[in-house]
């Protein structure tokens, strides 16, 4: 019989294709909510996710499930404890992302530094006093400060480091780097013009940038979020933008998510606000597609996942 692996619609065509060219059967959902898994595909082998949660309420009712492969490197959004209960794999896609992600990051750091977004809106509204009113800093010179140095972090040094910026990095584990000094969390938050998160979400990094850390920031600094909502305790940094005691943000991930509609960051000026789309490419989506579905095939088959965040009996 056929294994049954549930996958959002959206999943790259490449994803599938290596599905059922292994011999799978695709269970389609428009979204992977508990509800649309659970209504068609509570038979389900093997799954696919994106950023949706899943714990024990919807493991405890998959008999057949042996793997939640992870279409991407976060994996808070899923109870690896239930996981383990019921002897299910929890796997990531490593390898396919860091890069696109990185790409993102020095994207929202040119667009902030330059104002872009808010220039071209106002330009759109017959404001052309606009641009001349709000203008921008030059990255060259200044300090990019970098927290979390993974695979997205390496990556952002690498590539920033062209741009003739003085580059600073904190991780829980100093390691050696061609692209720039390690330094102590508080330093690296003072230093900074340009502050990345780059952290995995975990009880120890939940607002590692609270009102503290923003009080230690420059005035005319920024702060960038591609890693987790959870790393920003949001409360205080809507006060911070609302009272400029930093300039401007930008946040590509939010606590809870997605963004509320009536949340006060869609007021400010001062934020860029994008919808969890840093990895957001067709290359990108493709890797992440292949990698996440080549991890179903080889755990349906018996053997065990290349790239797993918990252990099974």
């Amino acid at each position: 019989m056929n294994k049954k692996v549930i996958i959002p619609k959206s999943l790259s065509v490449d994803g599938k294709r290596y599905l059922t060219e292994h011999g799978m059967t695709l269970i389609e959902v428009p979204g992977t909510s508990a509800a649309n898994i659970l209504q068609a595909g509570r038979d389900a082998d093997g799954m696919i996710l994106f950023v949706d949660p899943i714990g024990e309420d919807v493991i405890s009712q998959m008999p057949n499930l042996k793997i939640i492969a992870r279409h991407g490197v976060g994996y808070d959004n899923v109870d690896l404890t239930a996981a383990e209960n019921h002897g299910v794999w929890v796997t990531i896609t490593p390898n396919a992302n860091a890069a696109t992600v990185a790409e993102t990051t020095l994207a929202e750091m040119l667009d902030l530094s330059k104002n872009l977004t808010m220039i071209s809106m106002a330009m759109r509204d017959g404001d052309g006093a606009y641009a001349l009113a709000h203008q921008g800093f030059d990255l060259a010179g200044k300090t990019l400060g970098i927290l979390g140095y993974g695979r997205i972090g390496q990556w952002v040094a690498k590539k920033a480091s062209a741009l003739d910026m003085n580059i600073l990095i904190y991780n829980r584990t100093p390691r050696k780097s061609p692209y720039g000094e390690f330094a102590d969390l508080t330093t690296v938050i003072k230093e900074a013009d340009v502050l990345t998160l780059h952290l995995a979400a975990t009880p120890a990094t939940r607002h590692i940038i609270g009102q503290k850390e923003l009080a230690l920031m420059k005035s005319s600094s920024v702060l960038i979020n591609l890693g987790r909502g959870s790393l920003i305790d949001q409360t205080a940094l809507i006060k911070a933008l609302k009272a400029h005691t930093i300039a401007a943000a930008a946040l590509d991930v939010f606590d809870p998510e997605p963004l509320a509609a009536n949340s006060e960051l869609f007021d400010l000026d001062n934020v860029l606000l994008t919808p969890h789309i840093g990895s957001n490419t067709v290359e990108s989506f493709s890797r992440m597609a292949t990698d996440a579905a080549s991890e179903v095939v080889r755990v349906l088959n018996g053997d065990k996942p290349q790239w797993p965040v918990n252990q099974v009996d």
